[in-house]
């Protein structure tokens, strides 16, 4: 009986799956080919993230399990080695497709544009941007989604003025059944409404959240796939700090988002949002705009003071290659606003009209998507029959 060839070999190899990137290593490029010698003795090279790499061992049992069992194969020796910087960026952005390939059914509507508002760091405003766009957006008849994504960090609530508990109601599985889904709590605004998530409503304001990195993101798991999301216009998420785990999972479960990057004048601020716009990219996520928060304070005597410095949006937007959607005003009643649960975005100082500006700039990058004549009704129909079945 001959040894197998090198095709024979490669077709074994994609059984050899890495359990951390739920792919196999031909896929992910990490097996780099493999000698036969004439009495059956095959050597396969493997290249590996870092060379201490936890599951070495592991994955060379597997290879030897898969090749060993090719006709005239006699025996197996794995050697690896360790991939260069440019292969461990190529090996992710694989990685990061074939996930978003298998991103998990959901309950929010096909046509729902979902942006998810990042800054990479904390003290920048994010959240009072991310409460006031959505409310300038729903105060134009459009129905807006808000799910706080800062789990351990939860502000949401109270600055939109919003108790209560999250409650779970039976609703329709798309002809599978009934099951539970988490209701979203809704507030009224102008001609339109709000259905906002959050932690908030299920922890006490002053409790605080000690989660691992796993549990913060399955919690956002819920409010994605198991909550009763009306027919929306927009999900608004807003994003916790930097660009770890919860980042990560939104977008396996969520690939076609769209972020928005807040950011404040100051230098520091816009490299930091630099790498949350670096991991939109490399997450194969459309950037939409830049947004600069405290971009600046008039005072009483109209004197203008550019408290943080300047230029810091405008730099962001220009480095990424996208707009600087609006330049948002330092302000007391913005502060005061999220304090007290009435947004800033409701009354009629230069903040709320800037803010009124913003919302009409999301409006024209990422525009409302009407499907009221189009056959993708169905495919709403279709998505919400298949999400249903997730739960047999």
């Amino acid at each position: 009986m001959g040894a197998p060839d090198e095709a024979g070999i490669r077709e074994a190899m994609r059984g050899v799956v890495d359990p951390e990137l739920g792919a196999d290593v031909v896929e992910l490029g990490m097996y780099q080919g493999a000698e036969v010698s004439p009495d059956g003795q095959v050597t396969v090279r493997l290249a590996l993230t870092t060379a201490a790499c936890p599951l070495r061992s592991q994955l060379q049992r597997d290879v030897e399990a898969r090749v060993g069992t090719l006709p005239g194969v006699s025996g197996v020796t794995v050697s690896t080695g360790e991939m260069s910087a440019g292969q461990r960026r190529e090996l992710m952005d694989r990685a990061r497709a074939a996930a978003q390939d298998k991103a998990p059914a959901t309950t929010i509507p096909a046509r729902t544009r979902v942006l998810a508002v990042s800054s990479g760091k904390g003290g920048v405003g994010k959240s009072s941007i991310t409460v006031n766009l959505a409310v300038a957006l729903a105060s134009r008849g459009l129905r807006v989604g808000l799910l706080d994504a800062d789990i351990a960090g939860f502000s949401i609530p109270r600055m939109l003025g919003i108790q209560g508990r999250i409650e779970a109601a039976r609703t329709s599985g798309g002809g599978s059944g009934e099951r539970l889904s988490l209701v979203p709590v809704t507030r009224p605004v102008g001609a339109g409404h709000l259905e906002v998530l959050s932690m908030g409503f299920l922890s006490g304001e002053d409790e605080a959240i000690m989660w691992r990195g796993l549990m913060l993101n399955r919690a956002v798991q819920h409010f994605v796939e198991d909550a009763s999301w009306g027919d929306l216009d927009y999900l608004l998420v807003d994003m916790p700090p930097g660009t770890g785990d919860i980042q990560m999972g939104l977008a396996r479960m969520l690939p076609r988002a769209e972020m928005l990057i807040v950011t404040t004048p100051a230098l520091a601020a816009q490299k930091v949002a630099a790498r949350a716009a670096d991991m939109a990219r490399r997450g194969h996520l459309r950037v939409a705009g830049v947004i600069e928060n405290m971009s600046g304070f008039t005072c009483e005597h109209g004197c203008h003071h550019e408290l943080f410095g300047s230029g810091g949006g405008q730099r962001l937007a220009d480095e990424v290659g996208v707009a600087l959607l609006g330049r948002i005003p330092i302000e007391p009643e913005v502060s005061s606003g999220g304090d007290t649960g009435t947004p800033a975005a409701l009354g009629s100082s230069p903040a709320a009209r800037e803010l009124a500006r913003l919302a009409e700039a999301v409006l024209s990058v990422a525009p409302v998507v009407e499907m009221r004549d189009c056959s993708a009704r169905l495919l709403d129909a279709l998505g919400a029959g298949a999400a249903g079945r997730r739960f047999e």
